[in-house]
């Protein structure tokens, strides 16, 4: 059969592919005998053995630029998914090794141009155009086709970062990519194009001077753009900072940098801190020019430290109601360098005297640093006077400056000096203590007020909730009861009917309808078996086993495509829908199930069924994702009756370091404030502010720290702080153990947990009437008071239940 399909092929060949398996196995290095092979397996259309003789030629002999571009169009043809694409990628490597032919590359290019969508795809169309240019681009020829396509490309890109007309984001943007690709020229345009459409956006002029300080640093270029930025944005106080550090950067005069310092001043800046900065970065301009040994340009210094503070004092607080240099900043500078290069103390304690007038003398931290400078370049006598006023002044943390003297006293002072110390500190701590206690007894009178009162408005609001419901209950109950018989059929017991039970005498009693863990969804229930006469008469006396809890939906729920959904907010609104739409992405939600109690209210869970089991993976993925503020409990639904050992949730019992637990917290305390409160110490992964059933905050919060020492230094800096007159106790996460089962469990856990008692048609196991005298209910009266003593109480009977004939005889006799 081989040879006949030969012979018919043979009409338009040479050579028949027999044939050409024959002579290759003679001689493999034919070379022509694999150009016809290739030749008639492409024309029959076996692909297979026409891609294993291409493989096979490539391996002895280099292709051809036409061998090579049908095998490479074959290939791309039957490309179907990214790891075939690169196995084309392989392809081309090789083909573009074996000569150089400017078609193999520009089909190289345009290739992978198609796969420029996949992370990295641009990086790499270019990579493979540069290669190009540099192999082919010169090709007297072909290589202009190379260029011709590399633009077309580069303009694709640029429409697709750039609209019209171009907004902010989109040159932000733009900027970005060229700044990483790092071609100055391009950069410098883009910045340029940018700005001449946002000239008034401060933080675009910023980026760009930015980049020219750091990398251009050519002059003419960098100070005309920092020119041009304060002119157009001379409010920023930023830029005019910028300007006077690239003036003398560059080399300018001092006249030019005081010019711009003075322009600076008049360009009315919006806060106090601008002008300490502005000022602050001048006077550092000043003391790096001052030769000390020379008095000229250390007089200029001086006098402007002397302009400076009286600047802020009558300039600034007239127009700000504050000087902006609350700690005196430029005034600790000023004593810094008359302590360190003018060796100067006496005129260093007048400036640190003057500081502690403005209202830093509470301030420990500004007393330490006084007497650090004191400690380097002043005496031990001027140390031991500093400290003794801290420990008198300080208010903030006397404990620490305390310590400080102590510490002092050890290595410096004498016998003396030592009681001297002890007895100061000593009497401040005291003082401090005593100070504090009161100031806790206060706050927390004042905190049990608001706390009182915030329980007082929550029991009004839900009191008048409650009352709402039971007005429109009425209503709405004829509404209810049409909409379940039309969602179950007319056959269908409704609720109220459900509920309810004749008695023995012939009344009706409401039941109590125990829940299980499906709870009570307003469905039909299971109907009960009817008692004989008498049974609940003879059973009372006996002990009777628990009644077993009814599934109300069992039918209807398939365990294994089913989730249980638990702690969501009792006033959510529309759980059914929210619901839907939440699960919806994990697979086809077939029926959302809320529980409600007998009075219409949600109970805070639900159950989410679904058409298919794989779906229910992807839906314990949302475990603890919020809804309304509260995490959402997400667990597989299963059947306690017959497996009552499960446990679906699992308490963390063992410490969590990178976590603190707040308490104390303000009722209006919201996520926002704790978050700004808590990131000054670390990184905050999460916040997790602890609420009731109906979503009121309870004063409690969870803090997550990126690590332990995060949480650690939280911990010592927040505990005992203030956050609106409120107390706050920080400690790392430890909650406790819940194995009820090993340790004792509260009374009223215990008795949640016993069998309930039989029950008569009237709600309780046992009569309402008290057959007990009413002698025997009298309380026994404290002892009278008498004039010179107490007066004994008449003699009572004892109601334990042990009283003797006598007794009852000598209680009737009373009568």
């Amino acid at each position: 059969a081989t040879f006949k399909k030969a012979r018919r092929l043979k009409k338009n060949t040479n050579v028949n592919t027999p044939c050409a398996f024959l002579q290759l196995s003679i001689n493999a290095f034919d070379y022509n005998c694999h150009v016809d092979l290739i030749k008639l397996l492409r024309q029959e259309g076996k692909l297979h053995r026409l891609r294993k003789a291409r493989q096979k030629m490539s391996e002895l002999f280099p292709l051809t630029e036409e061998i090579w571009l049908d095998w490479l169009k074959d290939e791309i043809r039957l490309t179907e998914d990214e790891s075939d694409r690169e196995k084309v990628y392989e392809l081309f490597e090789r083909a573009v090794k074996d000569y150089v032919c400017p078609e193999i590359w520009l089909e190289y290019v345009q290739y992978s141009i198609g796969g420029m969508g996949a992370q990295g795809g641009i990086e790499r169309v270019r990579s493979i155009f540069e290669r190009a240019l540099t192999a082919v681009g010169l090709h007297m020829t072909k290589g202009a086709s190379i260029w011709e396509a590399y633009r077309e490309f580069e303009i694709v890109i640029l429409s697709t970062l750039v609209s019209e007309p171009p907004k902010l984001a989109e040159y932000q943007a733009y900027i970005d990519f060229e700044m990483k690709e790092g071609d100055p020229a391009r950069v410098q345009i883009i910045f340029e194009r940018a700005l001449a459409e946002n000239c008034l956006v401060p933080d675009l002029w910023i980026k760009y001077t930015t980049y020219l300080d750091r990398q251009l640093k050519i002059k003419d270029l960098v100070l005309s753009a920092h020119e041009r930025a304060v002119r157009n944005c001379p409010w920023t106080m930023g830029l005019w900072k910028s300007y006077l550090l690239a003036l003398e950067r560059h080399g300018a005069d001092h006249q030019t940098v005081t010019d711009v310092f003075e322009k600076a001043l008049n360009a009315g800046f919006i806060q106090a801190t601008d002008y300490v900065e502005i000022w602050q970065s001048f006077l550092d301009y000043l003391r790096r020019r001052v030769d000390f040994k020379w008095s000229r340009e250390l007089d200029e210094l001086r006098a402007a430290f002397a302009r400076s503070l009286d600047y802020l004092k009558q300039d600034v607080e007239e127009r700000f109601s504050e000087s902006g240099d609350l700690s005196c900043t430029i005034m600790q500078i000023w004593a810094r360098i008359e302590a360190l290069h003018c060796k100067n103390m006496q005129k260093a304690r007048e400036l640190w005297d003057s500081i502690m007038t403005k209202g830093n003398a509470k301030h420990a931290n500004m007393w330490l640093e006084y007497y650090n400078l004191e400690r380097s370049y002043g005496d031990a006598s001027h140390c031991r006077k500093a400290l003794h006023r801290a420990v008198q002044c300080t208010s903030d943390y006397p404990e620490h400056v305390c310590d400080v003297l102590l510490n002092f006293e050890r290595v410096e002072g004498s016998l003396e000096d030592w009681d001297a110390a002890v007895q100061k500190t000593e009497t401040k701590i005291n003082r401090v203590k005593e100070q504090r206690v009161a100031e806790k007894e206060a706050l927390q009178a004042r905190q049990e007020e608001e706390k009182a009162e915030h329980r007082r408005k929550a029991k009004a609001d839900k009191k008048g909730q409650k009352k709402s419901q039971k007005v429109n209950r009425t209503g709405d109950k004829r509404k209810a009861d049409d909409e379940y018989e039309q969602e179950w059929g007319e056959d269908a017991e409704l609720p109220s009917k459900r509920l309810r039970g004749e008695d023995d005498f012939g009344s009706t009693a409401t039941e109590e309808l125990m829940e299980t863990e499906s709870g009570l969804f307003g469905r039909r229930a299971p109907p009960r078996k009817t008692e004989p006469p008498g049974f609940r008469k003879n059973q009372r006396g006996s002990s009777e086993a628990p009644q077993q809890p009814q599934d109300v939906s069992k039918e209807q729920r398939i365990d294994e495509n089913c989730v249980f959904v638990s702690n969501l907010a009792f006033n959510l609104d529309d759980p059914e829908g929210k619901l839907r739409a939440l699960f919806q992405g994990c697979g086809t939600v077939q029926q959302v199930r809320p529980v409600f109690s007998m009075n219409g209210v949600f109970r805070g869970y639900c159950y989410v069924q679904f058409e298919d089991r794989l779906a229910v993976p992807e839906a314990l993925k949302l475990d603890r994702k919020e809804v309304d503020g509260r995490p959402m409990y997400v667990s597989p639904c299963v059947d306690k009756n017959k497996n009552p050992d499960f446990k679906v949730f699992k308490y963390k019992t063992a410490m969590e370091k990178h976590k603190i637990f707040i308490s104390g917290l303000p009722y209006t305390c919201t996520k926002e404030t704790l978050e700004d409160l808590c990131k000054q110490h670390g990184t905050v992964k999460a916040i997790r502010l602890v609420t009731n059933r109906s979503g009121k905050p309870k004063g409690l919060a969870y803090v997550e720290y990126e690590n332990e020492a995060q949480a650690s230094q939280a911990v010592l800096k927040m505990d005992g702080s203030m956050l609106e007159n409120f107390t706050l106790s920080v400690a790392i996460s430890n909650p406790p153990s819940r194995m009820m089962e090993d340790k004792g469990v509260p009374s009223r856990l215990l008795g949640a947990a016993m069998p309930r008692q039989p029950q008569g048609a009237r709600g309780k196991g046992r009569t309402q009437i008290s057959l007990l005298p009413r002698s025997l209910y009298r309380q026994s009266t404290p002892d009278a008071k008498a004039e010179n003593g107490t007066v004994s109480a008449p003699h009572t009977t004892e109601t334990d239940g042990s009283l003797s004939n006598e007794d009852f005889a000598r209680m009737l006799l009373k009568k």
